[in-house]
């Protein structure tokens, strides 16, 4: 059985044409918070935490999370995006507070150090690599490597320890998380003026299996690999994470078998009996130091005015032109990734391999990602069926050409290409896979290509108008992870309340 699926792009296109009708009722509201993706959902938390319950939040699509969404199937619940969220570092007490909250973080220990629930903790073995025709521990490939190519990823890795303890002048780490926190070094921030790429030449790298190690990288975290993106943000993707969050300085993640959605599910209470699904805002209005809101109920085939004092815009700028004309200028800047996630129900995983199925499965050489294997996280080793969700990010030079390509090919060719790139390592992957369910996002994540990060289309766009329609979204901080989405809701919030704090 193949199934391909995706979001309500077709209702999202609508907003180029305006093809609504108008309003027949009307919602008033102190806060309306447009999106229900991370950042949404997280700014609903925090004016709750505030002390403000008078809030709308409306949503496009039928559930909330945005790329934090799962499916499920009779087996097992799988991701429908992100999937899971790396050990957060020790300064960042707002996130640690949230994760204390959900019971991910149990206690504290005698040094001040969190000590994570076991059970939501990767289980081993967590990572292996298809290299050189046999599994391995660990996703940098190691066992077959010449002496000059060990040398040289050792070379690496010391390089970005450096750029992790790193800070400049000001105090401040040079790459930090959330973003905003790092350094304003002008030396560092220079490597946004360049590609991965060409930082990779500029410091004699040679090494193939390290160049191919650093195109997945940047493909996980930013959809575009080593060729496109900027050198800061590949930099950032070692060097923001501090590995300091336990007294052992364990490298480890948060992982779930619906990944990043079992953290939606802890930001939805927030917003429970106050978020609107199924609702397209098409277009915003300050009108006698109000908001009107036209948005589309797409049950009802209705349009409901919502008047709010403040509005939250947490979506994309993508859309966000389509809703505020002067926004238009801003968002051809923002280039953002698709992506193909495929989930596959298999009887057979050709497990007597050299190292063990994990968590994560990555093969080299491929041209997608690799494969999670959603049930690595239950207790129950044993599973009648396996179900592996694949996952292929469309890198190149034309992101808009491949989106317009994306949405003209048809389920099968998605059902070959997935069998084709696991082939490689599992040669009968197409005879024991009995269900695909293929999902496509047309606009995966932001990709910051070299000078977007500190470039002034992101700083522009972040501007709030008329101290009235704010934005949150992590296409504002240049790297789509859970973390900078997390902040990006907390912090609007807190400017909001703060500049009102100040006006009266």
């Amino acid at each position: 059985m193949i199934r391909l699926s995706g979001t309500k792009h077709l209702l999202g296109h609508r907003l180029w044409i305006k093809d609504f009708p108008e309003p027949v009722s009307q919602i008033q509201t102190s806060y309306l918070i447009v999106g229900g993706g991370i950042s949404g959902l997280s700014a609903a938390r925090q004016l709750t935490k505030r002390g403000i319950s008078d809030f709308v939040l409306v949503e496009m699509e039928g559930h909330l999370g945005g790329n934090s969404s799962n499916g499920e199937n009779q087996y097992s619940k799988y991701p429908l995006g992100a999937h899971y969220l790396p050990l957060p570092n020790f300064q960042d007490k707002e996130l640690l507070n949230f994760l204390e909250e959900e019971k991910i973080i149990l206690s504290y220990d005698t040094k001040g150090f969190p000590v994570f629930d076991e059970l939501q903790l990767t289980f081993a073995p967590d990572e292996r690599l298809f290299y050189k025709n046999s599994w391995q521990e660990g996703v940098v490939p190691k066992e077959g490597n010449s002496k000059a190519e060990e040398e040289e990823l050792v070379a690496f890795f010391k390089l970005m320890d450096t750029f992790r303890a790193g800070k400049g002048q000001d105090g401040k780490y040079l790459f930090d998380i959330p973003l905003y926190l790092s350094s304003t070094d002008e030396n560092s921030r220079s490597l946004d003026k360049i590609t991965m790429k060409e930082w990779f030449v500029k410091n004699n790298f040679t090494s193939e299996p390290l160049f191919n190690y650093i195109d997945y990288c940047c493909k996980d975290d930013f959809g575009l690999g080593i060729e496109y993106v900027s050198a800061w943000a590949g930099i950032h993707y070692f060097a923001g994470r501090k590995q300091d969050v336990t007294s052992d300085k364990i490298e480890s993640v948060l992982t779930w078998p619906e990944g990043n959605a079992r953290l939606t599910s802890h930001l939805k209470r927030y917003s429970k009996d106050k978020a609107l699904k199924n609702h397209l805002v098409y277009e915003l209005k300050i009108e006698n130091n109000k908001v009107i809101a036209k948005t589309f109920d797409d049950h009802k085939k209705t349009t409901v005015a919502i008047v709010a004092d403040k509005v939250i815009m947490a979506t994309p700028q993508f859309v966000n032109q389509y809703i505020l004309k002067e926004r238009k200028q801003y968002a051809k800047e923002f280039h953002y990734a698709p992506w193909l996630l495929a989930t596959l129900v298999v009887s057979d995983l050709g497990d007597n391999f050299s190292f063990p199925l994990s968590w994560d499965n990555v093969i080299y050489g491929a041209k997608g990602l690799g494969y999670v294997y959603d049930q690595h996280q239950s207790l129950n080793q044993v599973q009648s069926k396996k179900v592996i969700t694949y996952y292929y990010s469309f890198s190149g030079p034309d992101l808009k050409k491949t989106r317009k390509e994306i949405h003209k090919k048809k389920t099968d060719y998605w059902k070959q290409m997935v069998f084709d790139d696991l082939k490689m390592a599992h040669p009968d992957i197409e005879s024991v896979t009995e269900e695909m369910n293929v999902f496509v996002l047309g606009h995966g994540m932001i990709s910051p290509v070299p000078g977007f990060i500190f470039g002034e289309a992101k700083k522009q766009a972040s501007k709030s108008i008329e101290n009235r329609v704010y934005f949150a979204h992590t296409d504002l901080s240049g790297i789509s992870i859970f973390e900078e989405a997390f902040h990006q809701g907390v912090n609007v919030v807190n400017q909001i309340l703060d500049e009102t704090t100040l006006d009266s």
